[in-house]
Parts: C-alpha cells; structure tokens; sequence
C-alpha cells in the first residue's frame, strides 16, 4: 500500500512544470514524459525514498527553510549590508586622489565588468540553491572548497569590523558633553606637544600669534601634535610601541566591545523574521544623517572649495595603472563582494523573485551613497582647510584617519559641535552595525545548513548565534590592548584583504561558467525569474569578469608591501607570517579541498570528475523543475552522494 503511494507521488510530482509565476503552480500535463528515453515514474526509487523522507521530517516538526516576510526585507538588509564603511570613509578619498571626476569612468566600468555580475551571481546563486554559503556550492561539490573559504573571510571580518563600531561607539559616548574631550589640551591624557590652534599663515609669520602657549616658532610647531591624534593614539588606543608589547587592558573599550556585541546578537538571534526589520532603521537612518550633514556642510565657509577639489576632472590620471587598481578593488570591497553573506540572503528569497532586477538596483544604491558621501565628506573637510589656512591635500584622509581623526577636528570647529559629533558617529555605528550582523547572519546560515533536519533541536540559532558572538569576542580581546591597534591592521590588512576577495570572486566565475556551465546557469535563472537575463552576464562570468579579477590580483601580488603602522612603525617578520598565514586560510581552502575530494574518489580522473562535478540538488528543485526538453531538467533520480546524506537532498543528472 505504501509502495503504490508512494509511486502515484512520483507521478504526480511530474505532472506539473512547477514555473511558478505570481505564486501560481502551472500544470505541464506530461504526465509520463521521461528526459533522453527513460522513464522517472516506476519502481520506488531513490527520489521518493527522499520525498518519503522529507515529509516525514516535516512531520517531527524540523522547521522548513525561513523566508523573508515581504521582499523589501531582502533589498534593505542588503542594502545595509553592502553599503556601509568604506562606501563613507574610502570612496571619497580614492575619488579625489585619483583625479575626482575623472575616477568615475573606471569606477563605472568596473560595476558592469565585475561588480554586478558577481554581486547578481551571488544572489541568484543563494536563491537557486536555497542554501548558505557552503552548501550553495552543491552545484558543483568538488569544488566545495569556495563555501568553507568564504566562511574563513567572513568570519575574519566579523571579528575585527567590530572594532570600529566599538570606536565609534566610544566617540559617540563621550559627544554628550559640553566640550568635546578631542577638542582641548587640558586633559590627562595630553602631552606638553599638544597645540590646540595653529594657522598655516600665522607659521608663515613665524608665531602662533595669541595662542594660549606664547608665541612659538615654526620649528617648534612642528613638533606640535593635534588633541584629536593624542585623544585617539593616547586615551582610545592608548598604544604602545609594537606588536609584540601588547600592554595592559583598555577596561573602556572593552566595555563598549561588549554592548556592540550584545547588540548584534540581539539584532540576529531569531533570523531573518527579525533581521529584516530592524535593518529598515539602520539602513535608512544613516541617509537622514547624511542629508541633515550635507545641508550643515554646504552652508560652512571653504565648503565649495572642498567639493570641487572632490569632482574636479583630472584627466591625465586616466593614464596612470592605479587609478584602474583602485576602482576595480573598491568595487570588490564596497559589493561585498566573495564573504558568502550575498549568497546566504538570497537563499531566503522565494524561489521566483526576480534577483536579476534586484541586483540592478542594488548596485546603483551602493554605487549611488558612495558618490553622494563625497559631497558630505569634502564639504567638511573644505571648511576644515579653511579654518586651518592649509591645502585641503592636507586634510583629507580615508578610513579610520577620517572618521576618528579628520572629521571629529571639523566638527570640533563648529557651533554646537557635540550634537554634530553624535549625529556623525551614531550614523557610523548604524553604517558599520547592519554589516556587521548581516555578516554574523550569513556565517550563522552558513554553519547551521551543514546539519541536516535531523539534528534540529530547539534555539538551536540562540545557540549558534551566541557561540559565534562569544568566540569573536574572545579573539578582540587582543585588539583593546595597547597593542591592539596593530592586532586590528594585521587582521584588515590580510584576513579580508583585496587578494582574498579577488581570488575568491576569480573561482566563482570559473565554477558556475566552466564546471557547471554559464548556458545551464542560464537556464536555472530563467526558471526562476520568468525569463533569460542579458547574455552579457554569461559573458562576464565566462571571460571578462575572471580576467580582471586575476588581472587585480596580480597587480597586489606584483606591488605588495611591508605592512606598517603610520609609514613609521615597520611589523616585525613573525606579524608578517601571522598576516600570510590568515590570507592563505581562506585562499588555500579552495585548492586543499578540491585535492583532498579528488583523491579520496575511486575511478579514473574522467569518472572522478563527473561524479564530484554532478550537481546534488535540493527537495525545492522537485517541487519547482520538471522534464523540459528546451531547459535542462531532470533526468533521473539518485542518493545524495555520501557527504550529503540529509532525506532531503537528492541529485538529478
């Protein structure tokens, strides 16, 4: 009785051509319809045992795959994740220092050459395959490999991100007072080098003039130092003279660590269902404090100057190899591009969302901020130079030199200067805060799809959640010390540099393109989305997005430098092969895993080769693919391959 049951499912399933549109199932009518001769319904096969099995775990209650509640849940939480830091902090000055304007050209091109296409890859690839960023590469298990490297890079950013909001959230902290803490020489922390007012003019006249600290020479001046260096290098890293002094604990910053981590676990712990909601504040609120920025930024004096030294084309830098380098890494870096968080967010979205549309808008709404915080940035940053007398070149900074040390001096030049160092730093611990749990979110995914259903047990996300916050709490411990800075620069300088990313989005494009194959990928996209996207996607994947991926990555590797602290502090040979030994982590899984896969099967290459390369697919691919002589479909039923034993996976060839 059970046998028959189970047969007439099998049937039954392949009667339809499950091209969902509108939520609507759309009946084929090939009710017996076989692919290359042979037929799917018959004899209890592998297939039903694990349709069998399937319904059976639903029946103990194991939780089907969650999805978001209304779609703009997944646009929001991608555009929280994919812009954030670097869009504010990095964009701008790379604009100005490679000819403004003008920087825009590479820039653009490299979204078309690389940034959609694997940001859209990515997407639709978690959307397929409804799985995180290790079990999504079950489109071609030999290469497996690219899953757990993308976890190694994520988690290593997980880890040392936090540090900024933490900073950030420090800075926040100490705005609430009537005088900022950075803005002034009277505090324990300064040294007798500490000058709070200095024009470049008045050097020119070899005095300070009326400053408080009698008149100086230029000499003297230069030895001065900022409050807002002292402020950052003595009381918030309070740091010491190498990596290998670690010092004593920063009992402050720890203290803020640990609120930046409760606060993500609280923003993750429930899953998407929860995730999506609260990134509509913290994606959106940032873009209320950059208009409210912009509007105070463009009525300070010196502000037109600032933007225009932003925009202003220099065209002989287009001649200049850099100017390329830097567009092609920042659009790696600021699409997030390759640590596997894209792929867990598309997994959640329902089967026929349209992510080729998605993927589009995406892209102008990261590209789009990066452009518009130039404006806010360079307005500032214009004043800035004003007030000082000097060359804006002088001023202007990227990453943490902006925002914990440029932009809290400008702000402490203005009226009612601690409501603009909130308003600045709460929008930089919301920028930095939905990319930090949607980064926790997508390795938390990631983790929990390698236990099938039957492993399920009750707050098993809590669990997962707080295991992974702790263990990244416990390695930034080291990065609040003394020597914590020059932890936290080893950690972004090699983990989730530039290298791993282009190497890790270099073997996306050639496994879906030339093992899976771009024409099926195609398809499959087709199926989903209603329709076939541009071929320029296929192209991209195939040939032009690998090149320039390798293209950058050679040029890193042919120009690579020494780090260093302040291009003052060299790191020592050991932190060098501490920093080397995080980047191959992740770049050495790739190769380990597809070595460790092809050895351990039995038969010759050929035959190892396409039973490692053969595609085990998922319960939702029964539900929404059938026979099809125009798409590549189904073709017969087999056991999920040894490593991959959930009921409810099965492959078709």
């Amino acid at each position: 009785m059970e046998k028959s049951s189970l047969d007439a499912d099998c049937c039954a399933l392949n009667t339809v051509l499950v091209e969902e549109k509108r939520g609507h199932l759309i009946p084929n009518g090939n009710a017996h319809q076989g692919v290359n001769g042979t037929l799917i319904c018959g004899p209890i096969s592998a297939a039903t045992g694990a349709i069998s099995s399937a319904a059976a775990e639903k029946k103990k209650g194991y939780p089907e795959r969650e999805t978001w509640t209304r779609q703009m849940d997944f646009m929001m939480s991608c555009v929280g994740f994919a812009v954030g830091l670097g869009n504010v902090w990095r964009f701008p000055y790379l604009c100005y220092k490679n000819g403004g304007g003008v920087f825009l050209i590479p820039y653009v091109l490299f979204i078309f050459l690389g940034g959609i296409p694997i940001f859209f890859l990515e997407i639709a690839l978690g959307q397929f395959m409804k799985a995180g960023s290790i079990n999504v590469w079950n489109i071609a298990p030999l290469f497996k490999g690219l899953g757990f490297a993308s976890m190694v890079i994520v988690f290593f950013c997980n880890t040392y991100y936090i540090m900024v909001l933490a900073w950030g959230f420090y800075y926040f902290i100490k705005s609430f007072s009537s005088t900022l803490p950075w803005s002034t020489c009277d505090n324990p922390w300064n040294t007798e080098n500490c000058i709070e007012i200095f024009r470049h003019g008045d050097c020119l006249n070899g005095t300070i003039g009326n400053s408080t600290f009698g008149n100086l020479t230029c000499e003297e001046l230069a030895n001065g130092r900022s409050p807002i260096i002292e402020f950052w290098e003595n009381k918030v890293l309070n740091i010491s003279d190498g990596l290998d002094e670690p010092g004593a604990m920063n009992w402050e910053m720890l203290l803020c660590l640990m609120a930046v981590w409760v606060m993500v676990y609280f923003c993750v712990w429930k899953g998407v269902k929860s995730t999506g909601k609260i990134v509509y504040f913290t994606a959106t609120f940032p873009y209320v404090v950059l208009i409210i920025l912009l509007v105070r930024g463009v009525t300070l004096p010196g502000a037109y100057d600032g933007i225009m030294y932003y925009v202003k084309p220099n065209w002989s830098k287009l001649g200049e190899a850099q100017v390329w380098i830097d567009a092609g890494t920042q659009i790696f870096f600021s699409y997030a591009i390759g640590l596997g968080a894209l792929t867990a967010l598309g997994s959640y979205n329902r089967f026929n969302n349209d992510c080729y549309k998605d993927a589009f808008v995406l892209a102008f709404i990261n590209s789009g901020t990066s452009f518009f915080s130039g404006f806010v940035v360079f307005s500032i940053l214009g004043f800035m130079a004003s007030e000082q007398g000097v060359d804006i070149s002088k001023v202007a900074e990227s990453g943490p030199g902006l925002a914990f040390i440029a932009y809290p001096k400008a702000v402490s030049m203005m009226p009612v200067a601690p409501v603009w160092a909130a308003l600045f730093f709460i929008m930089l611990l919301l920028l930095g805060l939905d990319s930090q749990f949607v980064g926790v979110e997508g390795f938390v995914t990631g983790i929990l799809d390698l236990f099938p259903g039957k492993y399920y047990m009750r707050y098993q996300r809590e669990i997962a959640v707080a295991i992974c916050c702790l263990l990244c709490f416990i390695i930034d411990i080291s990065m609040v010390t003394q020597g914590g800075m020059y932890v936290f620069q080893l950690f972004d300088y090699y983990s989730a540099s530039g290298m791993t990313l282009l190497w890790q989005a270099f073997w996306e494009c050639v496994v879906v393109a030339w093992v899976y194959g771009a024409d099926r990928f195609m398809d499959d996209i087709a199926r989903m989305i209603g329709y076939r996207p541009f071929p320029w996607m296929k192209w991209c994947w195939s040939f032009i997005t690998p090149c320039v991926c390798m293209g950058i990555f050679l040029f890193h590797l042919l120009n690579y430098k020494p780090l260093t602290y302040n291009n003052v502090y060299v790191y020592p040979w050991w932190g060098e092969v501490i920093g080397w030994c995080m980047a191959l982590s992740s770049m050495l899984c790739i190769p380990v895993s597809f070595v460790y896969k092809l050895s351990g099967a039995k038969g010759t290459f050929r035959e190892r080769w396409e039973i490692l390369t053969k595609p085990v697919w998922g319960a939702h691919h029964l539900e929404y693919m059938a026979p099809d002589t125009d798409i590549k479909s189904l073709a017969s039923l087999s056991p999920g391959t040894e490593e991959n034993k959930n009921p409810a996976r099965f492959g078709f060839h």
